[in-house]
């Protein structure tokens, strides 16, 4: 149950269900939807249990796989490329997080008519993109896997997505996913530099983290080339000002694309900076905090205050997963245990609690054709499931007790408090701005009088329900029992250089 050739399976299972609905006719529509529901369910299962066996009591690295690829070729010596994948608390639980939000995805997607196909396809390259970068511990493969994660967005948006109207004024899906695509690719290629410099000065001939980061860096050296990281991964994460892209995708994204993108992909930014950046530079991590710490806090005020004024759902949702990423860089900045683990424990929550509100999006957006929350009214008496849910993930965000966000939070804010409490204040205002934007639109658009022009609206489908509800069901056990991740993230947490 430790095996390797688990964190192999959650890779190579996407793949195989993308060679399969290749070799489907595209008319079967559904034979396709089953099989993405197979390997969907597949991965939810299999991310389940690495989640379960993974023994935070030994902690460290564990299911521990290693594929020689490239060696002693040219300057490449013994270990040379290899895929080696493992995990430890910190990326075992987004593990978990993609094979949640993707099985819900598939549930939420199972109506999709127009080339369902190519959609499935895209989507199964993109969360096996995303399983590689988590489970990698190759750089040369993280990156691969990160590029693989991000660059079938560009499609999905583009071809699947909708665009978005202000009055006189649209901005197009192609504009979103022309955006996005630039933003990211420009991300990658600091990543890019930031991987070679770290190769030619390591001189070990290997992409491998765990050699590399036995080697001892200069200050010099790290505090030139941790930028090169934070920005480069940063970007992904939603780091202002270079947040732009985010809303703008989110926003033009199909429903289930917009899951994937605010749950799982910003999470790769977070994490790229903490496998990537801290542990091979914690002296550039110490120097550039400050600078970290000032654009997070930057972005969640932003993203809160942004979301208070806008009135397109999506939008709504999209600023204010820039604010709650903000967070996420806020505990990296403190540089102390519990402020790096209520980042970790943030990543996880936002994911879910995202993904269950873009997935209502979705599911209000299908009957009604419109996102402007100010024409809505009174949804809770013709669809109170739907009302119920989307009132769970807005309460997640503003950070109820009981549910994911509160347990997040709280550790990030004690962790600010520790090192910076006047930037903890300023988080926790930004906290209160999300309780005004978050009450606002359930307020506007789900109770008091009903609009009788959306008379005529029925609950959602059954499988949008199911999709809905698996979310809810680790928003709340994470609310209640936070110690399984708690547990798993912090003796990783721990291990990390310069973390004290």
């Amino acid at each position: 149950m430790d095996s390797g050739w688990l964190l192999f399976a959650t890779i190579a299972v996407p793949l195989a269900a993308c060679l399969t609905m290749m070799a489907i006719p595209s008319q079967y529509k559904d034979a396709i939807r089953w099989v993405a529901l197979a390997a969907g369910f597949t991965m939810f299962v299999l991310s389940v249990i690495v989640f379960a066996v993974y023994n935070y009591k030994d902690g460290g690295l564990q299911f521990d796989l290693r594929l020689p690829w490239l060696e002693d070729v040219a300057f490449f010596q013994k270990d040379g490329i290899t895929l080696h994948l493992a995990v430890d608390g910190i990326s075992v639980p987004l593990v978990l997080l993609t094979g949640i939000v993707i099985l819900s995805g598939v549930f939420i997607s199972w109506n999709i008519e127009y080339r369902n196909k190519d959609f499935f396809i895209l989507l199964m390259l993109l969360v096996s993109g995303v399983f590689g970068v988590f489970e990698s511990m190759d750089l040369f493969f993280l990156f691969f896997f990160y590029e693989l994660a991000v660059l079938p967005m560009y499609l999905l948006i583009g071809v699947w997505g909708a665009s978005s109207h202000f009055g006189t004024y649209t901005r197009t899906k192609e504009y979103g996913a022309m955006k996005l695509a630039l933003y990211l690719v420009g991300g990658s290629v600091l990543i890019f530099i930031g991987i070679f410099a770290v190769f030619v000065e390591a001189d070990k001939g290997t992409f491998d983290l765990s050699v590399l980061g036995q080697v001892t860096y200069s200050e010099t050296f790290q505090k030139t080339f941790f930028p090169f990281f934070l920005l480069g991964f940063g970007v992904l994460a939603g780091l202002w000002p270079f947040h732009t892209w985010s809303p703008d995708g989110h926003v033009a994204a199909p429903t289930a694309v917009s899951m994937l993108h605010a749950g799982v992909l910003m999470k790769l930014g977070a994490f790229g900076i903490i496998r990537v950046g801290m542990t091979l530079f914690p002296e550039g991590a110490q120097f550039w905090a400050p600078a970290l710490l000032v654009l997070g806090t930057t972005g969640a005020l932003y993203g809160a205050i942004s979301a208070m004024a806008q009135r397109d759902l999506k939008y709504v949702v999209g600023y204010s997963s820039v604010s709650h990423m903000g967070y996420v860089l806020m505990g990296l900045a403190t540089l102390n245990p519990i402020g790096v683990n209520g980042a970790v424990l943030q990543m996880f929550a936002h994911g879910v609690m995202t993904a269950l509100m873009f997935a209502m999006v979705g599911a209000v957006y299908d009957q009604t054709h419109v996102r402007d929350m100010t024409i809505f009214g009174g949804l809770s008496q013709r669809m109170p499931r739907f009302t119920a849910f989307f009132a769970i993930a807005g309460l997640s965000s503003l950070g109820l007790p009981g549910l994911a966000g509160f347990i997040a939070e709280f550790n990030i804010f004690v962790g600010l408090f520790k090192e910076y409490p006047v930037f903890g204040a300023l988080g926790i205002l930004a906290a209160a701005i999300t309780a005004v934007y978050i009450l606002r639109m359930l307020a506007m658009a789900f109770f008091g009088p009903l609009n009788e022009k959306w008379a005529h609206l029925k609950e959602m489908r059954l499988l949008e329900q199911v999709g809905g509800a698996i979310l809810i069901g680790f928003i709340v056990f994470m609310g209640v029992w936070p110690d399984p991740f708690v547990d798993r993230i912090s003796q990783s947490v721990l291990a990390l250089p310069g973390i004290s």
